[in-house]
């Protein structure tokens, strides 16, 4: 994905309009996501940001808490409480790393290793309210990740 934007290039009006905005489509397009997928993951007990731990998670099934932010863009903060409730349904559990002791390791539970059994069915769902293949997803994806790549590039 390349610039093709020039400094000096005239904007024509029409393209300064908020739904024109490449940066509005994509911001709302995340926001319709989570709306897609709320009653889903209502049926498995998780909300959205809960969703992306434990897909990171079922990849690697322990890993430092810095580790899952540095995946899901997430700081402390903000993570810490998802954390939290994901232990108190059973799902993880956090340990102080024994070689470390500022770490803080998470891992699946048994419990939380079955529930991966629901990723089809999820994605299924997710897919299907998108009204998209597999092909095109795939497609979107890897322009979305060079756009963010270039973005990243940027600042």
């Amino acid at each position: 994905m390349k610039a093709h934007l020039a400094n000096t290039m005239e904007i024509p009006e029409e393209e300064r309009r908020l739904e024109n905005q490449l940066c509005f489509a994509v911001y709302s397009t995340a926001h319709a996501f989570t709306r897609a997928y709320k009653p889903i993951l209502d049926k498995v007990g998780l909300t959205y940001p809960q969703y992306l731990v434990m897909l990171a998670l079922w990849e690697k099934s322990e890993q430092p808490v810095k580790a899952i932010g540095e995946q899901l863009d997430l700081d402390s903060g903000t993570l810490s409480p998802l954390l939290k409730r994901l232990e108190q349904n059973g799902l993880i559990k956090r340990t102080r790393d024994s070689r470390d002791e500022r770490q803080v390791i998470v891992s699946l539970t048994e419990k939380g290793r079955m529930m991966r059994s629901e990723v089809d069915r999820i994605m299924a769902a997710i897919g299907q309210a998108a009204g998209c293949t597999l092909e095109e997803m795939a497609t979107i994806r890897e322009m979305l990740k060079g756009l963010r790549s270039n973005l990243m590039s940027a600042v």
